[in-house]
């Protein structure tokens, strides 16, 4: 439209919102990974001690992993744990052992090569992971050169706190992650850890916007008369403030993430063959074969073949030699449950929500435990008088095979916060309804604001519960919103710009103990 010189002056646009302010659900499984990884290098750039987001496990893979040369070369190992055989008297009380030419030979790891988050990592996409984040506070340490001895607890030197805790504090500053997880806690000691455990816990309640998956202690070689101990431990360590921030899972798991090329005999004895000949070359009962391929490795002639050409020559000449890297195959795939649960936790809100507890599901890729435990002694870790620090079991069933069983937060005896998927609820709707009120910041703290903030916040809880998230049978048992002068809010409070919002809601609880009464009834006359 053309308007004379004189007027044009006084046209203006005037445009008007089509939609109305809705609330944007934030995401609730978004896990951060805090620990040690092959390399943190991604196009000339560190990425050490930065919290990098990654969607899938080829995004770990470039930030974090060593580029494997072309073929035939053999592929660079990203995680090589070492380990040793040890000569023992007398039959091991342990289950990692092998009978080698009528000795008994425990298989025992180097301790400074040992680290989880990679195999973490594995876990959690095996396991439905999505979006995650990964702050890499080192690359692996120089090894031992030694075995742990039998017995001990599991510590890698080469695993800092103080790395640990910077770390975490990095995380101050994102938003978005929900989940907190450090694999590499436990080769800790018992003291560092439960620092650590702390700290974590303190941050949560701080942000009010992640929870922390524990792993714990002694997990991985579990006692079957003393494991009760390490539960004792735990719950001594991780000390009352936050509880309810945090989920710890037990025992260990065994699980097929390492594969059959990823162990050879670069991983026994720190890589020297020549301790080897003995066990796959006795005097006793000569093996010419292996002998000759063991000369090989050490003085190849012409041109040598790769580590996997010699590694799958071995396994054709030598039973002895699988039987080993079996075994050491299944020491380095004894993994802390933390990893699947986060895998589990994710593919669980994104088929259902918040609200489903992440319990009576199998884990991915587990094929043992290191522990099997009964009703009865699941009993003891889910609820203990005194701490009231529950811990959820990780249980085999007879036909049915490995399930998480068990959805309760450390604070096992609060009826308000007991439940994991309680908390994270009540933390995704806190903080869908916060982001959703940023709009209104600087608004006129009137009525009309307050019933509009009433209404956006409403018809999220509405599609909230239609979508089975809260409980009642209509939206008005299901939550409540109130905004106003009067009734939540003094003159005072309007004065000072301040507005207050208070929302309840009914959250939804599991149906944890099934209770079935048999009654006998008389049987009716004709």
């Amino acid at each position: 439209m053309n308007l004379p010189n004189d007027q044009s002056r006084w046209a203006y646009m005037s445009k008007l919102s089509d939609f109305p302010i809705s609330v944007a659900p934030v995401a609730t499984a978004v896990p951060a990974f805090i620990g040690y990884t092959p390399q943190a290098m991604y196009e000339g750039k560190s990425c050490m001690n930065v919290p990098q987001r990654i969607s899938s496990f080829s995004d770990f893979e470039a930030l974090y992993c060593f580029p494997n040369p072309a073929a035939p070369a053999s592929q660079v190992k990203q995680y090589s744990p070492e380990c040793y055989l040890v000569l023992r008297k007398e039959m091991p009380v342990d289950p990692d052992y092998l009978i080698i030419n009528g000795d008994y030979y425990s298989v025992l790891p180097d301790p400074n090569t040992i680290y989880y988050l990679y195999n973490s990592v594995k876990l959690f996409y095996d396991n439905g992971g999505g979006d995650a984040y990964i702050v890499s506070v080192g690359t692996y340490g120089l090894p031992l050169g030694r075995p742990i001895i039998s017995g001990t607890q599991l510590v890698n030197p080469n695993v800092k706190l103080a790395e640990l805790m910077a770390g975490l504090q990095l995380l101050r500053n994102e938003q978005e992650p929900t989940l907190y997880i450090c694999p590499e806690a436990t080769l800790l000691s018992v003291a560092e850890n439960g620092t650590l455990m702390k700290s974590m816990l303190l941050q949560c309640t701080e942000t009010q916007t992640a929870m922390c998956l524990f792993d714990v202690i002694g997990g991985r070689n579990p006692d079957p008369g003393l494991y009760m101990q390490d539960i004792l431990t735990f719950r001594n360590n991780t000390g009352v403030v936050g509880l309810d921030y945090g989920a710890a899972y037990y025992p260990f798991i065994g699980t097929s993430i390492m594969q059959t090329n990823d162990i050879d005999y670069t991983n026994l004895f720190g890589g020297d063959t020549k301790q080897l000949e003995p066990l796959l070359n006795p005097y006793g009962n000569p093996n010419p074969v292996a002998a000759q391929i063991l000369a090989n490795i050490a003085s190849p002639s012409g041109t040598p073949l790769t580590v996997t050409q010699y590694h799958n020559a071995l396994l054709n000449a030598s039973e002895t030699y699988k039987a080993i890297t079996n075994l050491v195959l299944v020491t380095a795939n004894i993994l802390p449950p933390s990893g699947a649960m986060a895998g589990i936790i994710t593919i669980t809100d994104n088929q259902i929500g918040c609200w489903q507890a992440p319990a009576n599901v199998s884990i991915v890729g587990a094929t043992s435990l290191t522990i099997s435990l009964s009703e009865s002694q699941q009993a003891s870790l889910n609820m203990d008088a005194i701490t009231g620090k529950s811990i959820n079991a990780i249980r085999f069933f007879n036909g049915i095979g490995i399930l998480v069983w068990g959805a309760r937060t450390l604070d096992g005896n609060s009826q308000d916060w007991k439940y994991i998927q309680v908390r994270r609820t009540l933390t995704f709707l806190e903080q869908s309804c916060k982001l959703a009120c940023h709009p209104y910041v600087f608004q006129p703290n009137d009525k009309n604001t307050w019933e509009a903030v009433k209404s956006i916040i409403g018809s999220f809880l509405t599609s909230v519960w239609k979508e089975g998230g809260l409980m009642g049978s209509t939206p008005s048992d299901a939550f409540s919103v109130d905004c106003g002068l009067g009734v939540t809010m003094t003159g005072d409070d309007v004065l000072n710009g301040i507005m207050t919002v208070v929302v309840k809601v009914a959250v939804i609880r599991p149906a944890e103990f099934m209770v079935i009464t048999f009654q006998q009834q008389m049987a009716s006359p004709g």
